[in-house]
């Protein structure tokens, strides 16, 4: 083939040509659900989904759009659990938004932009593409947020994302151009090369690595970049609050792989020291400032920072010494934590929009009390999603957590292994507010008691929801190797 190599971008050109097609038949759409375009939607979505899962398990790994685009198993395997957060994400939110008045044709388009920005981030081989993937997803994400326009703390939140979130695009682009001017290319894989040349200024490539640096962890809500997370996912609607920290996350971990690893592995000494620092700053915010949280939205971004803690330390666990063998576990536990706090983050949100009726947002810890006698089965369905961001077992988020540590602890290194008792320690702290959440559902007294009556089709989506977070917690190892396949075979291309 050419090097131009359509193959490779097949996914995003049909994507892209949909979401088109999808803002022009909405026009002609006059229900109030949006039965129509819903489906159109969801049928892209699985249909992309379904063809990065195939080439996937081909095992491809092709370079197309002259070297702009890499199509391996890692951005493939990503951009599938990105397709299933999203069509997750959109069937629970059909209803909550359908009964706010909120359910427009903008907010699939925009959902369908999001999904494409994702995937040309997990597959871009170029700093620019990187770039162009982010800010389709963030424009995307910053409009979605102001979807309430008549809401002012909505668009307040929208307000601060932008402004921040423009900030820390300022500084990863400025970043990335400081990484062009040392090393002359903007090809990752050439800059890989230059920086193992040694030949180059170092101190040009250190500060251009501190503002890359800089502008991934805002989007990962890491501390001290954390500062738009809990407004943003309070005042956000609940459905595009999911959107936010769902599939998103999924992009991050990516291009942090791109980026850092495949890009600028050379210098992993000094993002990884960065990483240290933000991993036990974003612990500690996230598991101690999450407790004095009586809004379960706020609570929930606390625990997004704390939970990206975990993501970080393994992620500065890939080189010791200069050597990379331990490079694989690391990166592999790395990626298995964010897919489970998505799979996670999907339940919890989509029982809070679940929960909610037309004209009541149950968001509120103290609007869970006695859910247990309301409502048994959700009660049940959103403890398993808390004792699991906990990491209690056997759920699954015990067996993410533990895969964290036992990569900081293989190192053998005196400082990892300590950072591995931090975690620890810190994450008992933050199993506070969770269990204190499941105390009020089963032992507070209900404001309302009342049963709770919803349509079947949600609660069920939760159930299975609910039973991948128990069943893959007694069988990880499928999952684990997946994401371990993926990430090696990335680290050999």
């Amino acid at each position: 083939m050419n090097a131009m190599n359509w193959i490779v971008v097949y996914p995003e050109l049909l994507l892209l040509v949909m979401a088109c097609v999808i803002t022009v038949v909405d026009l002609w759409v006059t229900d109030p659900q949006r039965s129509l375009t819903m489906l159109l939607t969801q049928a892209t979505l699985a249909y992309a989904g379904a063809m990065h899962l195939l080439y996937f398990d081909d095992g491809w790994s092709l370079v197309g759009m002259q070297g702009m685009v890499v199509a391996d198993p890692m951005g493939h395997l990503l951009a599938g659990f990105a397709a299933i957060a999203m069509i997750v994400t959109i069937a629970y939110a059909q209803p909550y938004l359908a009964a706010r008045g909120m359910l427009k044709g903008e907010f699939f388009t925009l959902a369908l932009f999001v999904y494409l920005g994702i995937a040309v981030m997990v597959s871009a081989n170029n700093f620019l593409v990187i770039y162009l993937g982010l800010e389709l997803m963030s424009l995307s994400l910053y409009a979605l947020t102001a979807l309430r326009r008549e809401h002012g703390i909505a668009t307040e939140a929208a307000m601060k994302y932008f402004v921040l979130g423009a900030l820390a695009s300022g500084f990863l682009l400025y970043g990335l151009s400081l990484m062009y001017g040392a090393t002359g290319s903007l090809e990752l894989g050439e800059v890989f090369k230059a920086i193992g040349t040694g030949r180059i200024n170092r101190e040009v490539l250190t500060f251009g690595v501190v503002f890359v640096v800089a502008g991934l962890a805002f989007k990962l809500g890491a501390v001290p970049f954390h500062m738009w997370l809990p407004d943003v996912y309070h005042g956000a609607p609940t459905a595009i609050t999911l959107l936010i920290g769902g599939a998103p996350k999924l992009a991050a971990f990516g291009i942090m792989m791109r980026l850092l690893v495949e890009a600028m592995g050379g210098l992993a000494v000094d993002w990884q020291q960065m990483f240290i620092v933000m991993a036990v700053a974003s612990l500690v915010v996230g598991n101690v400032v999450g407790i004095a949280q009586s809004n379960l939205k706020r609570m929930l971004a606390y625990s997004t920072i704390g939970q990206m803690g975990f993501v970080l330390l393994a992620m500065s666990a890939g080189v010791i010494n200069g050597s990379t063998v331990l490079a694989g576990n690391a990166y592999s536990s790395a990626m298995f934590y964010v897919v489970i706090y998505v799979l996670t983050t999907l339940g919890t949100f989509g029982m809070i929009m679940y929960l909610a009726g037309e004209g009541y947002e149950s968001e509120e810890i103290a609007d869970f009390a006695g859910l247990a006698s309301r409502h048994p089965w959700a009660a049940g369905a959103m403890a398993v999603f808390l004792f699991s961001l906990a990491g209690v077992p056997p759920l699954v988020g015990f067996y993410a957590k533990l895969a964290v540590l036992q990569a900081l602890i293989a190192t053998g290194h005196a400082g990892y292994i300590g950072l591995a008792v931090i975690a620890v320690l810190l994450s008992l702290v933050g199993a506070y507010y969770y269990l204190r959440v499941v105390k009020v559902m089963y032992f507070d007294v209900p404001t309302t008691p009342a049963p709770i009556v919803r349509g079947s089709g949600i609660g069920a989506l939760l159930a299975l929801n609910g039973a991948l977070v128990f069943g893959l917690g007694l069988l990880p190892g499928g999952l684990m190797d997946l994401c371990r396949d993926a990430i090696v075979k990335a680290l050999a291309s």
